[in-house]
């Protein structure tokens, strides 16, 4: 749920100015390319047909009319293709486990399921964006909001709606153990972006809300709420625990590493971040010196449990993955355009986690 950047800006110290109420006195227009307060911040605004990759630039198609664009630019794409897998992949695992107990009459309660993740997903980088709308027009400008082609209270009601309808689905459809785990989502993406905690600020908190959320919360939450539809108690497999463990540490890297093509705007608004204090080259490499150290302990891990966790797949692909992790930091040019592609070359090695672990 969160992203990721693509997921919101790790802030060591220093608030922006987020607007007071959901309708304060920043009004943005609808036409998008203008506004009147950043009248020249919207040339390099995608065209309605494009998205946004997890570093900002287009990249994809996307639905063609003017306000569905704009909602999928809303929605971060990028979060939306690691929710998708990682809720895809746990699923399956969970069902290969158990193979005689598959009912495929449960697929429309899975689907509802998958459109709950993705609502709250959707309330946590959108609530974000609604109030660093004064940053994104300077880092992110072709993000609807900051770009003008949705308005302020449009954004809230999207906001609200997306919450409340996925909450709704799980109190409805998978009982008050999962609702709970998706408020408690919910909340920690709610303080995360909104005054006056706003946790972003600072970078313990932050790392924390985004490790538990992309790490534990989805992991365990799906995997969970798969094992109550057939009929079975929760116990902890250990290929989920793996994952689990994995995926916690890789969104903390994922966290140190967003901040990287926002620097533009987080010194033009007087933010303190890693990559604003120490540089684009010094904060890549602590990224992925974390993230190599996760293949690393992946594949000790794998090879003290060769048949649990598939060691013969787990090892060689993870020995891959990190080498292709130092190609691609190695190579990196410390520019926005460098910076862009090795995160978005991040969240590429995210997913591909994922897709292992079916067959873990």
């Amino acid at each position: 749920m969160l992203t990721p950047t693509a997921m919101p800006s790790t802030r060591l110290c220093g608030p922006c100015r987020p607007p007071q109420t959901p309708f304060s006195s920043l009004r943005l227009p609808m036409q998008p390319g203008a506004t009147a307060r950043h009248p020249a911040r919207h040339r390099h605004v995608p065209q309605a047909g494009m998205s946004a990759s997890p570093g900002g630039h287009p990249s994809s198609p996307s639905p063609p009319t003017p306000f569905l664009a704009a909602f999928w630019r809303f929605l971060r794409p990028h979060t939306i293709r690691g929710t998708l897998l990682g809720s895809c992949a746990i699923t399956a695992k969970a069902l290969a486990e158990n193979p005689a107990l598959i009912d495929w009459g449960l697929l429309p309660r899975a689907c509802l399921g998958v459109l709950a993740l993705l609502a709250g997903n959707g309330y946590i980088v959108g609530i974000n964006q609604v109030y660093d709308v004064e940053i994104d027009a300077i880092n992110k400008p072709w993000l609807p909001i900051a770009a003008g082609d949705l308005s302020l209270p449009v954004a809230w009601a999207l906001c609200l709606g997306l919450a409340a309808g996925g909450l709704g689905i799980c109190v409805r459809y998978f009982g008050p153990a999962i609702a709970k785990l998706y408020a408690t989502g919910l909340a920690l993406g709610t303080v995360y972006s909104v005054p006056p905690l706003r946790l972003k600020r600072f970078a313990v908190s932050a790392f924390l809300i985004i490790a538990f959320v992309r790490g534990f919360l989805l992991n365990f939450g799906v995997y969970q709420a798969v094992r109550a539809a057939l009929g079975l108690p929760f116990v902890w497999s250990p290929a989920i625990t793996f994952m689990t463990v994995f995926v916690t540490v890789f969104a903390t890297a994922i966290a140190i590493t967003k901040d990287l093509p926002d620097i533009a705007g987080d010194r033009a608004n007087n933010i303190q971040t890693f990559a604003t204090r120490l540089g684009m080259r010094r904060v890549a490499w602590l990224g992925s010196g974390l993230l190599l150290a996760n293949y690393v302990g992946g594949a000790l891990a794998a090879a003290a449990n060769p048949v649990a966790l598939n060691a013969r797949l787990v090892v060689p692909a993870h020995a891959l993955l990190a080498a292709a992790l130092t190609w691609q930091t190695a190579r990196m040019a410390e520019t926005q355009a460098g910076v862009t592609a090795y995160y978005r070359f991040v969240w590429y090695l995210f997913y591909a986690e994922y897709l292992l672990l079916p067959f873990i």
